[in-house]
Formats: C-alpha cells, structure tokens, sequence
C-alpha cells in the first residue's frame, strides 16, 4: 500500500467514525428529547402518581396512619423524583428504538430477524413485571407486613424509602421477567442447546425460588408469587428457543 493509499484508507476511517459518532449524538439528543418532555408532561400530575403508588400500602395501613415525610424536601422531590421513573418507563419505546436504529445497520439479516422480537419481547415482559408487582406481589407483601407489625408499633413509612422500595421491586420484577429473552440469547449464542434446556428443568425451579427468595419481601406468599411466574417463563424461553429454530443440539 503506498503512501497515498494509506493517506486515503485513514481518512475514510475517520470519516466514517465521525459519522457515527454524530449519529450516536442525534439518536441520543432524541431519546433525552423525548425523556425530558414526557417528564415536563407528567410534572403537573406527580402527587397524583405517587397517590396511585402509594394505593396497596394506604389500602392496607391501620385506621389514620398515613405515609409521613421525614425530610423538609421529600413532599416535593419523592413525587418529581416519581415522575422521572414514569417518564423513562413510558419513554423506553423510543429509547430502544432509537438504540435500536443505530446500531441495526451494522447487523445481518438473520440478526436482525431475531433481535427485533427480542426487544419487543423485552419490552413487554419488563412492563408485565411492573405490572404484576404492583397489582399481586406489593398487595400480598403489604398486607403481610401490616399484620406481623408489633402491637404498640405504628407503621409510618416516609415517602422516600416507600418509593425506593417499589422501585427496586419493580426492577426486580421487571428484569426477572426477561428470563425467556435470556434463554433465547444464550441458545442464540451457542451456550446452551434445547436438550440441555429441557434437562435443566429441575435447576431452574430451584433457581427461581432461589431468586425469588432473595429479590422478593419477606413472606412466603410474594416468593411463590415470583417463583412459579419466573419457571413458567423459563418453560416459555424453551418454546421460543425450538420457535426460532436455536435448539439444534451441539455436534462434537
């Protein structure tokens, strides 16, 4: 390669790399566009999202005990702080999608073929695991809470640690759920094949209420209440992995 050549391969390098670089800067523009006017959109409603969240705790909590604020500014930043979370979650389409348009034309056909349901699988299941949180596992944890609180104890959570809370358990959820997108990648990528899934049956009972042990409240009825969701979605993971054709097993 002479000198021209190599001259001219390095500025079409750095071509194309400034390239990407503006587009990663105008998906990413885009995707904080969006999060910022959903955000602007849902300030102005922020107390009556966090009434609506705080609902399976006040529903269970003793005759006139309320939610307290301990700090000066929690009444104000616990339900901006609220806004945001739904902001992002209501956002999460088009911040995917805007990931998603950067990096698919660097993809194959087949790759494509398959990421595209994935991330939509994503998607929803992440929004079930919100979703099934909020209207089984928090109800059934909360009422078990309230009952073992001790006689001459009134429970008076402050709004921060009630949000921080639901909001871990809906990450919680929300990533437990993907478990049948998990099961897809690692056939995907030759790590497991469907006999060794089909085999692995046992192993992933006793991993979901492993997990679920650890992630979910302390009571009985919200471990259960993960465990056999999170198998049943394994068992799905299966079927999608025999869907799209993943479970040839490994030769040699």
């Amino acid at each position: 390669m002479t000198v021209s050549e190599e001259g001219s391969f390095a500025d079409t390098v750095q071509t194309g790399l400034l390239t990407h670089l503006l587009e990663l800067r105008t998906r990413l523009i885009k995707a904080l566009a969006t999060l910022l006017l959903l955000l602007v959109a849902l300030v102005p409603v922020a107390n009556r999202l966090y009434s609506l969240l705080a609902a399976p705790l006040v529903a269970r909590l003793p005759h006139g005990v309320h939610l307290i604020a301990t700090e000066v500014t929690s009444p104000f930043l616990a339900p901006l702080k609220l806004a945001f979370y739904v902001a992002l979650l209501i956002g999460m389409p088009v911040i995917v999608y805007q990931l998603w348009a950067f990096v698919s034309p660097g993809l194959y056909q087949r790759e494509k073929r398959l990421a595209r349901p994935l991330l939509v699988a994503a998607l929803v299941l992440f929004y079930l695991g919100c979703a099934f949180a909020y209207f089984l596992v928090l109800p059934a944890a909360f009422r078990f809470l309230t009952a073992v609180t001790p006689g001459g104890v009134e429970m008076m959570t402050d709004i921060n640690h009630y949000l921080d809370f639901v909001m871990l358990v809906f990450f919680a959820f929300g990533l437990c759920f993907e478990v049948p997108v998990a099961v897809v990648i690692l056939a995907a990528l030759g790590v497991v094949d469907l006999a060794r899934l089909r085999s692995s049956r046992r192993y992933a009972i006793v991993g979901a209420f492993a997990i679920s042990a650890v992630i979910t409240p302390p009571d009985i009825t919200s471990m259960i209440m993960l465990a056999v969701p999170m198998y049943l979605l394994y068992e799905l993971g299966v079927l999608a992995v025999r869907w799209f054709g993943l479970g040839a097993v490994k030769s040699g």
